[in-house]
């Protein structure tokens, strides 16, 4: 078990305390960026999204005080997200019966659109790693040739860079990434 397994599973032991704000600081540091990420992407205005956080942590502090994380029963990011998926379904439903709207939403929509947000959320955490192991000239070759898809010699052009460093830089970054994403995923279960 890494160091990161065993911060994670202590996060959630902690957050059984409602009255332990650090942990649930934490807890919003670590999860808030993605539960805003998916009510943008369901479509959710500015101020919806922070009243779906408001009411995602409301939720959870009711209900870690008795959870039992067991990963033989399930991930917690399927737990999260059914947590989430419930409050803006809620959110919705408010919103339509005050705009004097009887459609209900599918909460069922939202499995594909958490999945890609899960994988950005991991990819976004992962950069930050990324952002402090490696050099500027790295990251920047990265970046233009590995996600922007630029062409290698123009990359190195821009960069004052070999065509070989910026195929290097790529490789060590990608390398890199995927192990922290890979522990990342791992950690969070």
């Amino acid at each position: 078990m890494t160091q990161h397994s065993v911060t994670h599973s202590t996060l959630l032991v902690r957050l059984r305390d409602a009255g332990d704000g650090g942990a649930w600081r934490e807890f919003l540091e670590r999860y808030g960026d993605l539960i805003r990420g998916f009510c943008t992407r369901r479509g959710l205005q500015a101020a919806d999204v922070e009243d779906v956080c408001q009411d995602v942590m409301m939720s959870l502090t009711k209900a870690m005080g008795k959870f039992e994380y067991d990963p033989a029963r399930g991930l917690f990011r399927s737990y999260l997200k059914t947590v989430v998926v419930h409050a803006i379904s809620k959110r919705l439903c408010q919103n339509r019966a005050s705009a004097g709207l009887s459609e209900v939403p599918d909460p069922s929509e939202g499995e594909e659109p958490w999945e890609l947000e899960w994988r950005q959320y991991h990819f976004r955490r992962a950069m930050q790693v990324i952002d402090s192991e490696f050099s500027e000239s790295d990251r920047r070759a990265f970046r233009l040739y590995g996600v922007e898809g630029r062409p290698a010699p123009e990359v190195a052009e821009l960069l004052g860079l070999s065509v070989d460093s910026v195929y290097q830089a790529k490789s060590r970054v990608l390398r890199r990434l995927s192990s922290v994403i890979d522990e990342q995923v791992r950690e969070e279960g």
